[in-house]
């Protein structure tokens, strides 16, 4: 394959076996953890991780990317990143440590002060990591990204299923967490060997692509975190164990089905900046690529949440069923503009997005709070619903600002996944209740299983009836069939040798 998005396609295919690993310890991880943990649990550990997530996005410098976009980075350059990293999350370690009495106090809730300070070496950590990592996005190579990835996920599920199976402990959360940044650091000086060196050589340089980044990463953790802190506040923390755990089941779907693709984008876009033409073809193939697996697996998830979570969880995280119903669908639609921001990232229009940022956290925060006030956790579903949707307007509006590609041509390129995941949402829908839910845990998963078969091949097989009746236009379908028939004829020479 010659072309940049033939290599995003490529590379996506080949980490695609990464994130099925990645996501089925995830997946599994969660589960496992809601049958030993209370949500009271999940939401101790939310409170404390969330304010490590924000201190952390107010001072992200946002260097990788500065690497990525450099045309030559150096050996100085590396190091570069490597000392500001590590100064930045050694002063954010003391400072997390040293506000753990007062937060806890705050909530009052004394574990709080034992699970920040444990945490605050996961921030110290953090810094230490390999900065020659992100070369491999870049360079577009994905083997070592699979070593990385999977020996992480890996270790981070042992050690945490193994602790919450033998103790039934917050505590499997925390020291998963620092398991998980361990094997960061271990493997991936292990596999992109580095001996760094302090200096703050480049220092400006780097910042100067990375300011506008580091500011919209402040005021985006702001935007998406804000309300776990609230929650935890005003509902306490069994409420916010049940948002937590519906919200991180929601995003599974999307995220890890379209994982393999996100991690290629920004370094493809980045090649092909400076050519009007191939970029709108890059970025629709990719977008429309991209909606096709995240429409399925999100509005998927939706309909057949309560049974799955019946089965899976377990009667006491009922609750948090229709968090994943809402949220899942919200976020299998904002995919049809999540691309504005690796776009906006490869053409060097980091302040617009930074604005974008800006805009959507003074929309966003007081629909929260309104929510919150009148309704308590549902309102602040629904608030999230709205808020979901100005966003995927928002973004889609800026993408044609950024590549002069027309609104409505962006939803005609997703035409076919959208009305096929509406066929498969209705027949999943319908079908569900013509048949009366199981309550042993054998008929449920058959009656899971039926849901999910279904569902599968109503959106397959709309989107491939829809694609010949409209005689087949370039498209993910299009991008199937290549693989497949490619596929096939690899399989045909070797089961069939030549002839010596």
């Amino acid at each position: 394959m010659s072309s940049v998005t033939d290599r995003l396609i490529r590379g996506s295919m080949w980490l695609s076996l990464s994130r099925a690993i990645v996501n089925g310890l995830s997946a599994l991880s969660t589960f496992v953890l809601a049958w030993y943990l209370l949500p009271a649990d999940f939401g101790l550990v939310a409170i404390a991780t969330t304010i490590q997530i924000i201190l952390s996005s107010v001072t992200e410098l946002s260097l990788n990317q500065a690497l990525i976009r450099h045309e030559s980075p150096s050996e100085t350059h590396f190091s570069a990143v490597w000392t500001l990293s590590v100064t930045r999350s050694a002063i954010l370690a003391l400072l997390f440590a040293a506000a753990s009495y007062p937060i806890a106090e705050f909530y009052n809730e004394p574990r709080l002060t034992s699970v920040m300070l444990a945490l605050s070496f996961s921030l110290l950590l953090s810094g230490l990591a390999n900065p020659r990592r992100i070369m491999l996005q870049r360079d577009l190579i994905f083997w070592q990204e699979f070593v990385l990835n999977v020996s992480q996920k890996l270790v981070g599920f042992v050690v945490t299923v193994a602790i919450a199976a033998i103790y039934q402990s917050y505590w499997a959360l925390v020291i998963g967490t620092l398991a998980y940044q361990v094997t960061n650091i271990i493997v991936s000086y292990t596999v992109l060997p580095f001996w760094p060196r302090i200096t703050f050589r480049h220092a400006r340089e780097l910042f100067s692509f990375s300011l506008w980044l580091t500011a919209g990463q402040i005021v985006n953790t702001l935007n998406w975190r804000i309300e776990y802190l609230l929650i935890g506040k005003m509902l306490g923390a069994t409420q916010l164990g049940h948002y937590t755990v519906g919200n991180t089941l929601s995003t599974l779907p999307t995220r890890e089905a379209t994982a393999p693709l996100n991690q290629t984008i920004y370094p493809g876009f980045s090649k092909v900046r400076n050519d009007p033409v191939r970029l709108i073809a890059a970025y629709q193939r990719a977008q429309a690529l991209l909606a096709a697996v995240a429409l399925p697996a999100g509005i998927g998830m939706a309909v057949v949440a309560d049974p799955m979570m019946r089965l899976a969880l377990g009667e006491k995280w009922v609750p948090a069923i229709f968090i994943v119903q809402a949220l899942a669908s919200v976020f299998a639609l904002q995919t049809l503009g999540s691309l504005v921001q690796p776009l906006g990232m490869a053409k060097g229009h980091t302040k617009m997005l930074f604005i974008r940022d800006s805009q959507m956290l003074v929309v966003r925060v007081p629909i929260i709070i309104a929510g919150l006030m009148m309704a308590g956790l549902p309102g602040v579903v629904y608030a999230r619903v709205l808020t979901g949707l100005i966003s995927t307007v928002v973004n889609m509006l800026l993408v044609k600002r950024l590549i002069n590609l027309p609104f409505f041509q962006q939803l005609a390129a997703n035409f076919r996944a959208l009305a096929s995941v509406a066929l498969m949402a209705a027949g999943v829908w319908g079908l569900s209740n013509i048949l009366s839910m199981p309550t042993d845990k054998l008929h449920l998963a058959l009656h899971l299983a039926v849901l999910v078969i279904t569902g599968g091949i109503i959106y397959v097989g709309s989107s491939f009836v829809l694609w010949l009746a409209m005689k087949k236009p370039d498209g993910p379908e299009t991008e199937v069939h290549r693989i497949i028939v490619k596929f096939l004829s690899k399989a045909k020479r070797i089961a069939v040798p030549k002839s010596a």
